[in-house]
């Protein structure tokens, strides 16, 4: 078993021949960093306290998000050293249960959780760029919205135009190698880093408000404003009541786990730098240590950012900030205008660089489907700077169908249809996590005597207590979310008949050999 085993990582080595080796342990904490902030630090502390109702609640969401993503982080580790390879989580996946729960994950990636987050990120670039150049306006149409059926359309404009150029061009960057990339990374990353804590220091010390610190701090888990969940489906509200958070322990555990929505997504992406293995220079030590240090760095910077805008505003104006947009109101309530304008130049920087990080990793997983067969053959090929061109152009295309494509809603204005695929997937985002660090379990069991440069730190304690927190939120999910969390499963199972039929074609054409 042990040759057979080094026999594929042989080949799987080999067939990475042409990546080239340009990630060190600084540039892989940049990528996790970088593609974790993007622009949901600074909205959704507005939904978290509406969910949780306290200044208490709001913080602590944020820790347990802080102590789910480092502790997977932490666990995802060994795999990373096991399997230091492109494509990262699909590799984890297809070598803990098989090929099909690797695709499963891949196509749900490539389909929504990547794309959708890169086109999301894309256009609140151009929103925030809205804010400094208002040309640059969601209602300004180069194509009006083409109504396609009773609940889609088709549009483009100037907002989405521009969203879509910043694709193309970073897209672009990323075909012209590895290294280029990288240092744009590194560069928006650190820009990114500064504005964030620069927003914590304004907070804390020139936007601090006495009477909102002794209103949240006094009355930390004094529950207010909180709003009614409902179950999410019709049958469940005849088993189950509608909560808030002031609804005893019950209502808490639900408000919790809906909470974790949010501070969930803004914090995801952490593990990116492993599918990008094949081009770190020392894989089996500096993705474990990347994850690791990146997270810890974000969720330091999430926690502190959300400590300080509990000095700056009240909790009923965190609560009801305009747009959801909690960190222009800290700002606005005392720059005026000029916060509006501050902070959009941060969010700014700071989309940019999330977006160039999140497409130059994403490719890689095409990339790793393809050699495996289960993908487009031609994403599975370098160009001569040693990247994955083509894949990198198919992912680009598919974010320009999702930022064209529009929701139609019955009082005849228009959404955005990845902010619903987005919604959908958290769950089966959730579910993938959690399969995968079972799966160092059951490596542990199928593969004892495999090379672990790295081990899980707190095995098998930590782990697992990572699997129970999540499959938690999962049912709570299932149960007051049903109709997103049940609609991410039947995309995730969509790909069900693409595998078959991938793997159809993978067969035929061995046979032709």
């Amino acid at each position: 078993m042990a040759d057979a085993i080094s026999k594929v990582h042989g080949e799987v080595a080999k067939a990475e021949h042409g990546f080239v080796k340009a990630i060190g342990l600084f540039d892989g904490t940049m990528i996790v960093v970088g593609s974790m902030i993007g622009s949901g630090i600074f909205i959704v502390a507005a939904d978290i306290s509406r969910q949780t109702g306290s200044s208490g609640g709001l913080l602590l969401t944020w820790i347990l998000t802080g102590f789910l993503t480092i502790a997977a982080a932490l666990s995802y580790g060994e795999l990373a050293a096991l399997f230091p390879h492109a494509g990262g989580q699909y590799v984890y996946l297809r070598e803990a249960y098989s090929p099909l729960w690797g695709f499963l994950y891949g196509w749900t990636l490539f389909l929504v959780i990547q794309t959708g987050t890169i086109a999301a990120v894309a256009v609140g670039f151009a929103r925030y760029l809205g804010v400094i150049f208002p040309a640059i306006s969601p209602s300004t149409w180069i194509i009006a919205p083409l109504n396609f059926s009773s609940g889609y359309a088709i549009s483009l404009s100037v907002q989405q135009l521009v969203a879509l150029l910043m694709i193309i061009f970073l897209t672009f960057l990323n075909t012209r190698g590895v290294k280029l990339g990288k240092w744009i990374q590194n560069v928006f990353t650190s820009a990114k880093m500064l504005s964030l804590l620069g927003l914590i220091f304004l907070c804390v010390f020139v936007a601090r408000n006495s009477a909102a610190i002794a209103d949240n701090f006094s009355n930390l888990w004094a529950i207010r404003g909180a709003q009614p969940i409902e179950p999410g489906a019709g049958f469940l509200r005849n088993l189950l009541p509608t909560v808030t958070a002031a609804s005893g322990w019950f209502g808490l555990l639900v408000a919790f786990g809906v909470a974790q929505v949010g501070s969930l997504f803004s914090a995801d992406a952490w593990n990116n730098i492993g599918f990008t293995a094949a081009e770190v220079k020392n894989p089996k030590r500096d993705v474990a240590l990347s994850m690791a240090f990146g997270t810890i760095i974000v969720i330091t910077l999430y926690c502190l950012a959300n400590l300080a805008y509990l000095c700056a505003l009240p909790l009923a104006q965190i609560q009801n900030a305009p747009d959801d947009r909690v960190a222009t109101a800290a700002l606005s309530a005392v720059f005026g205008a000029k916060g509006a304008w501050m902070m959009a130049i941060a969010i700014i920087i700071s989309t940019f660089g999330c977006d160039n990080g999140l497409i130059l990793a994403g490719s890689r997983v095409a990339y790793a489907m393809a050699k495996d067969g289960l993908f487009f053959r031609a994403t599975g090929k370098l160009n001569d700077k040693g990247v994955p061109s083509t894949a990198l152009v198919y992912q680009g295309i598919w974010i320009t169908i999702l930022i064209m494509l529009r929701t139609r809603k019955p009082d005849g204005t228009y959404g955005n249809l990845y902010n619903d695929l987005l919604d959908y997937v958290i769950f089966a985002a959730l579910l993938f996590y959690a399969l995968t660090i079972l799966g160092v379990f059951v490596l542990r069991k199928t593969r004892p005597n495999a090379e672990r440069p790295y081990r899980a730190f707190g095995y098998p304690w930590l782990p697992l207590l990572y699997i129970v927190a999540a499959v938690g939120i999962m049912v709570v999910l299932l149960l007051y979310k049903t109709q997103t969390a049940g609609r991410g499963m039947v995309i995730v199972l969509l790909g069900l008949p693409v595998y078959w039929l991938w793997s159809r074609e993978k067969s035929a054409a061995s046979k032709e050999k």
